[in-house]
């Protein structure tokens, strides 16, 4: 009866954690170096979106770690306009009629998202009086099918942003979407943040990534095959690279929560794969009662035959989708600091 009770927890997993077959559709694998050295933090300041300036609005700010999460932003403003360090702000990510795409949305039958949507991404800055140690960019799980940003986005953004890091929740495309088009997103604000490291207080080398169960594969779709100056023409041949493209989407260190590099609902074993990706320290958190325990372990074996560094944090009874909750933030934070001191 136990083994039947963890299948079935495992397919409902498949479904709603980690995954599903049609969000990948790999078209081909577009690996690219990390580099070694940095755009200064003042290159290509000047973004992409030039449609919107509307005010940001504020959030109340919330007590995250003991776990009330707050709702979103509803100002959207220009990406072309620079960063507002004092206050949460919306930013697209792509020109509107210039955002790469393979996907017929309507065709493929849509999602909750609507035709509309345009990938963005929602600023948690930190606070006055507060040292400022590096930039997250956070990407929500879901299976694709939509983010969990109340549970694993914004309490987890406002946590870190008190903690010294100025935070990004990144709303991603979604199904029918491939993952590909989703790194190109999450690519795409990496690029943002490096691009206005100065004005965010931060070197260029403090840039981190983390993503919770679909978003985590998302974030290592982006660091296997998208960093770097790798752009939207990977997708699209239509795609007009433009100023922000010439910045290189380098990261610091991933973090990797109930979650792990690879695609669909299986872990990456492939060394080779992964020695290519040139991949960050890496941070992996995960309960001994997720259906992929087994799945994390093996990821985490071959990475650290592939060379990269690699910490991790299993919580005793903790089951997939436990989100900010279950004290892991402060040891996330302990590491992410001495990882990046080290840049």
């Amino acid at each position: 009866m136990k083994k039947l009770n963890l299948i079935i927890i495992a397919a409902i997993c498949l479904v709603l954690g980690l995954g599903v077959a049609a969000y990948v559709n790999r078209s081909g694998s577009h690996s690219s170096s990390r580099t070694s050295s940095r755009t200064s933090s003042t290159a290509a300041s000047q973004g992409v979106s030039n449609d919107s300036n509307l005010s940001p609005q504020n959030f109340n700010e919330s007590t995250a770690d003991s776990g009330r999460p707050s709702a979103p932003v509803a100002g959207v403003v220009s990406t072309r306009l620079k960063p507002n360090v004092n206050a949460n702000q919306t930013f697209y990510l792509w020109q509107k009629n210039n955002v790469p795409t393979t996907t017929d949305y309507k065709a493929a039958g849509g999602n909750d998202d609507g035709a509309d949507f345009r990938p963005n991404m929602i600023s948690f800055p930190v606070p006055k009086g507060t040292r400022i140690k590096g930039a997250v960019l956070i990407n929500a799980g879901g299976a694709f099918q939509f983010r969990s940003n109340s549970n694993e986005g914004y309490p987890v953004a406002e946590a870190l942003a008190r903690r010294g890091y100025q935070s990004f929740v990144v709303n991603y495309r979604l199904l029918p979407y491939t993952q590909q088009e989703g790194a190109l997103d999450l690519e795409r604000g990496v690029r943002y943040v490096c691009a206005h490291a100065k004005e965010y207080g931060i070197h260029p080398n403090d840039v981190a990534v983390m993503g919770f169960s679909a978003g985590g594969i998302l974030a290592g779709e982006m660091l296997l095959n998208y960093d770097g100056i790798v752009n939207g023409t990977a997708l699209d041949k239509k795609y007009q690279p433009d100023a922000l493209d010439k910045v290189p989407a380098e990261v610091g260190a991933d973090g990797m929560i109930y979650s792990f590099y690879g695609q669909l609902s299986i872990a990456s074993k492939d060394v080779s794969e992964l020695r290519r990706g040139n991949l960050p320290p890496t941070y992996f958190c995960y309960g001994t009662e997720d259906p992929f325990f087994d799945e994390f372990k093996a990821n985490i074996r071959a990475l650290r035959q592939a060379g990269v560094h690699v910490q991790t944090d299993v919580l005793q009874g903790a089951p997939h989708g436990y989100g900010y909750r279950r004290g892991w933030i402060p040891r996330y934070d302990k590491w992410l600091t001495q990882v990046l001191a080290k840049n």
